[in-house]
């Protein structure tokens, strides 16, 4: 059973100072190196990320991309060939570290005897931690469950809808106060208000220093959520980043007419990448504040412009992700 975490001990903080030299002290997660192989197939073959205290970090790629095994490496549930990880400062097998982290795996079972109560009493007594009663409570009442336990709380596991059954392991992942939260398809079973409960929850934990990985095939919950995502392919980073930085230059579409000199001396200024007809396409300042729009509309309109339409010009991440797979999939092995 795993105990309580403790202080760490000098041995330990110079052990980890030696393995993680140049680590960002806000590191709650880090590994390099990380290879897997099952028989003939290589399932992760040299994986390296760090996920921040506080940050949220998407890991996208296809099926078979190896995003599982790599989850399960950083757990200390699968050992890998080669590569190291540091979990909350301490090697990724050690049950003081593994203690403070929340798990929601993709496939999950939970004894169908049980009340959603007992479950989280359950594991709670598992992770060797002292929750009390209420704050349990307060974890169902976190994830939408608190008033179909205490209105059913006869109700067995065994009856759960998918939706409720998937709410229930997010009360789980999070009742033993974790530091560091994984989440692997975490809105699988999920309407869309589930869903915007899930990204709610993860920008909730984010505002309170948790680090989360979250593995998820709704790109679009990735693009609302993430600070930075790592892409897998095949086993290997095919690309990681912020968004910022996987997406590259944000820009925005006009329909102009009626353009006189002044107004084209304007958009000249602002960073004209395309025109054709009467679309212009404007590159967007890196440091923009969500000013840079406005003030370029209103100012177009002051010089006598007619602006009939305003777009996004970025692609979306989804785009993103396709154009990576694609290219690395015509690239020799």
């Amino acid at each position: 059973m795993a105990t309580e975490p403790t202080t760490l001990g000098e041995g330990d903080v110079r052990a980890a100072a030696d393995l993680v030299a140049g680590l960002p002290p806000t590191a709650a997660v880090w590994c390099t190196g990380l290879r897997k192989r099952y028989g003939r197939h290589q399932a992760v073959d040299g994986v390296s990320f760090q996920v921040g205290r506080g940050e949220v970090l998407g890991l996208l790629g296809p099926n078979g991309a190896g995003k599982t095994t790599v989850i399960k490496m950083l757990l200390g549930l699968v050992r890998p060939d080669a590569g190291e990880v540091m979990l909350l400062g301490r090697p990724a097998g050690d049950p003081r570290a593994r203690v403070r982290v929340g798990y929601l795996p993709e496939l999950f079972r939970y004894q169908p005897w049980l009340t959603a109560t007992e479950v989280l009493a359950l594991h709670v007594r598992l992770a060797g931690l002292r929750v009390p009663v209420a704050e349990q409570r307060e974890c169902l009442a976190l994830v939408g469950l608190a008033a179909h336990a205490a209105e059913r709380a006869g109700d067995r596991v065994g009856g759960f809808s998918k939706g409720m059954q998937q709410r229930l392991g997010l009360a789980v992942a999070l009742v033993a106060r974790p530091e560091f939260v994984v989440l692997d398809e975490p809105t699988s079973a999920l309407d869309p208000l589930g869903r915007v409960d899930v990204r709610d929850l993860v920008l909730a934990l984010k505002a309170r220093g948790v680090a989360v990985l979250l593995n998820s095939h709704l790109i679009g919950e990735v693009e609302r959520v993430c600070d930075r995502v790592v892409i897998l392919d095949r086993g290997r980073v095919a690309a990681a980043g912020s968004l910022a930085e996987l997406l590259g230059q944000r820009e925005v579409r006009l329909e102009l007419t009626a353009v006189p000199p002044a107004a084209q001396d304007r958009l000249a200024a602002a960073g004209v990448v395309d025109a054709a007809g009467d679309w212009v396409t404007v590159a967007l300042p890196a440091d923009d504040d969500g000013t840079a729009v406005p003030d370029l509309v209103a100012d177009l309109v002051a010089l006598g412009v007619r602006v009939h339409a305003v777009e996004p010009g970025r692609i979306s991440l989804e785009e993103r992700l396709l154009g990576i797979l694609r290219t690395g999939a015509e690239e020799p092995r």
